[in-house]
């Protein structure tokens, strides 16, 4: 225990000490905190003339079939186009196209029938919805003659075509909407931090492998104390740089929550239950354990620094692949597929696959139980296993050790 508690020390002040790892948390609190407060900022260079705030709105002409429809067909543009304003014209065709030509309006509906029109713009946008706006509009205005000619008033046809309808809606489980966001964000970190810790557990292993001392660190000290020691103090200098992230961007937005008013995403990403919290706290710390075991392990056995990025590749295309697997059910809202619940029980996907169907779905207590149990014997046996794999790979020198000869030092060991 005491060469545990020794190397642990010794690693967790390498990363508290490390310039790269300060300046990259510090980088994260600022960025945050700029977005976080830039509501309040705009809020305050803003001008004071309540005239200049108001943004003049572009013209929009329309040119009714009849005069006696115009008013009405005006009114009704009006009422759809609220970012416009709408002006009834009586003008022919070339005189309007030279309004649009020379500024004077934006765009222009000229009403050729009772279901049909053209529409003109000088410059349409790839994301210009006012034709799909003024086919329900026609399509209201249809309606509504049509039901004055069948005896009604303009005012009893229009209080039948504007009605309203209540509903209220009872959730019997998992609003995935709300839970989308901090969800996808969540699953997010975990790649990033497993995937970036990870790399750096195999280069801090791999760079003490060049260190002539290494050979009496590890004949005098146990490998599992080693391996432990490195792999929990960069598990924990990971939780403390999260810790900071979002502890900061949730006292940022609780300082700026009424400028942030009516933004549901952002809402929901700080409205986590605590109940999903602490099941993320649990996922991340044993899913990053195996990953990290295995990025140690496999670290040791790199011949020179330059080798770990083709070292790892396997264990990151393993983790690439839980994580597109996981991402693509996110985004189709399927998370209780065959595939997520198998995932769900198996130690190298479950981190990711059984937190995304607990915060997306409905999971039993007891599949939840049995999920953390597989994935921690997972974390302690492949944590035994890679310290084998460490304690062998590091007095390995020159070319790349061969699996079979690893296989057989550890079963030595």
């Amino acid at each position: 225990m005491k060469q545990f508690a020794r190397i642990f020390n010794f690693e967790i002040k390498y990363y508290f000490k490390n310039k790269i790892f300060i300046g990259v948390t510090v980088f994260l609190v600022l960025l945050i905190a700029a977005v976080m407060f830039f509501p309040r900022i705009s809020e305050m260079f803003k001008n004071g003339d309540t005239q200049s705030e108001q943004a003049e709105r572009p013209v929009m002409l329309v040119k009714a079939q009849d005069s006696d429809s115009s008013d009405f067909s005006e009114q009704e543009f009006a009422a759809a186009f609220g970012g416009y304003e709408v002006k009834a014209t009586n003008e022919d065709t070339e005189t309007i196209k030279d309004k649009i030509a020379s500024g004077q309006a934006e765009c222009a509906f000229v009403i050729t029938g009772e279901t049909t029109y053209t529409y003109y713009a000088d410059n349409i946008s790839m994301y210009d919805t006012n034709t799909a706006v003024a086919d329900e509009v026609l399509q209201n205005i249809y309606r509504i003659n049509a039901m004055v000619q069948g005896g009604m008033t303009p005012e009893q046809a229009q209080s039948v075509m504007s009605v309203g309808i209540e509903g209220s809606v009872v959730n019997l489980g998992t609003d995935q909407m709300k839970n989308f966001f901090y969800t996808y964000i969540m699953i997010f970190a975990l790649y990033m931090v497993i995937l970036l810790y990870g790399q750096m557990v195999a280069t801090n292993v791999a760079t003490e492998k060049s260190s002539r001392a290494m050979e009496v660190l590890i004949t005098s000290a146990k490998p599992v104390s080693m391996m432990f020691g490195k792999v929990l103090a960069s598990c924990l200098a990971g939780l403390v740089q999260l810790t900071a992230v979002f502890g900061s961007a949730l006292l940022f937005f609780s300082l700026n929550r009424s400028y942030w008013e009516g933004n549901q995403i952002i809402a929901s990403i700080f409205d986590m239950p605590a109940t999903l919290f602490v099941y993320m706290l649990i996922f991340f710390i044993l899913g990053f354990l195996i990953y990290a075991f295995m990025f140690g392990a496999v670290g040791s056995t790199a011949s020179k620094l330059e080798d770990i990025n083709t070292s790892v590749m396997p264990i990151t295309m393993l983790f690439v692949v839980a994580f597109i697997v996981v991402m693509y059910s996110l985004s189709s809202g399927s998370v209780d597929t065959t595939l997520m619940k198998i995932c769900s029980y198996i130690p190298f996907t479950s981190p990711m696959a059984m937190f995304t169907r607990i915060a997306m779905g409905t999971v039993a207590w007891y599949e939840i139980l049995i999920s953390v149990a597989v994935l921690g014997a997972g974390a302690a046996v492949i944590g035994v296993i890679s310290a084998k794999i460490y304690r062998v790979g590091v007095l390995l020198y020159g070319t790349t050790p061969k699996i079979s000869s690893i296989l057989k030092a550890v079963w030595k060991a």
